[in-house]
């Protein structure tokens, strides 16, 4: 399900004294868990405490976190005093062995990785840093899921519908069952007769018969119908992590849609009838599929 949430360090239950921020989340949907974390530099430990907290109050979507880091109140900025003068000495070194006139430009050297460092700098990898990140982004998954509840309450009201109308196909499905049962029936005794030689048994064919017209009954497919619907409605009332257990039974609908429609396949009349009612049966099931890839 999609979302969007952002919170800044102010609004954290506590923070750093010299550096503010904010996280941002962004979801939309994916079949399975997908983090991207855009963090500045020198932020490893505390990529590895965001993912694990992502991961254990998350479970489905394509999820971007976004932290940047604003070091406005660090308006003094120290140089390596160490590092840049090793900078200029090897620069003078370089261009007296070669021969070369010049002297360093003072804006390169700062540029140096490591040249320059704002006083609030050396409070991104402290545990204090880190609370405050993770208080913030704690905030961030509360509102982040407040809105993608609010999405699932639309689509759960929509299955429900689904399961509505599939239960509804079902149920005349069923009414037809034994008219097509008989027309099955009829229609192997009628190719078995024209079948017939002068020694073959009628009796034995038409044993045969009946037990390729019970072949063809779709009882057991009904049934098994009505007790998936009932199943994923019972799932879509416990509120839990339902969606992968929605996705198989919706699996299984399909199965037992497309044996119904096979068993049923040349049957004229009320099997035409179920053949159409078959038909919107998969539609009703490949909507349903598709909003159950969005649900956790």
């Amino acid at each position: 399900m999609t979302g969007f949430a952002q919170v800044r360090s102010g609004e954290a239950a506590s923070q750093s004294n010299s550096v503010s921020f904010s996280i941002g989340l962004k979801s939309v949907n994916h079949r399975f868990l997908d983090l991207q974390l855009r963090l500045p530099a020198d932020c490893d430990a505390l990529e590895m405490k965001l993912r694990r907290l992502l991961k254990e109050k998350l479970f489905r979507g394509h999820v971007e976190l976004t932290l940047n880091i604003d070091r406005a109140g660090s308006a003094v900025l120290q140089f390596n005093r160490e590092l840049v003068t090793a900078y200029v000495n090897a620069f003078r070194l370089a261009a007296k062995e070669c021969s070369v006139a010049g002297e360093p430009d003072l804006n390169s050297v700062l540029r140096m990785p490591g040249a320059l460092s704002g006083a609030g700098q050396a409070t991104i990898d402290d545990e204090g840093f880190h609370a405050a990140v993770l208080a913030s982004t704690e905030q961030a998954i509360t509102r982040l899921n407040e809105m993608r509840a609010e999405e699932g309450r639309g689509m759960e009201l929509e299955l429900r519908h689904r399961m509505n109308q599939l239960g509804g196909v079902t149920a005349e499905i069923g009414k037809l069952r034994g008219a097509v049962s008989r027309a099955y029936l009829e229609k192997v005794q009628s190719r078995m007769n024209e079948l017939l030689a002068g020694n073959a048994d009628p009796d034995r064919m038409l044993q045969e018969a009946a037990t390729l017209a019970e072949r063809s009954d779709i009882e057991e497919e009904i049934v098994r119908m009505k007790t998936h619907i009932d199943h994923f409605v019972g799932l879509l009332d416990s509120g839990t992590e339902v969606g992968k257990k929605l996705d198989f039974l919706l699996q299984e609908m399909n199965r037992e849609a497309n044996t119904l429609l096979s068993k049923t396949a040349g049957v004229s009349g009320d099997g035409l009838r179920i053949t159409e009612l078959g038909l919107t049966m998969k539609s009703e099931i490949e909507k349903s599929r598709e909003q159950i890839q969005n649900i956790e």
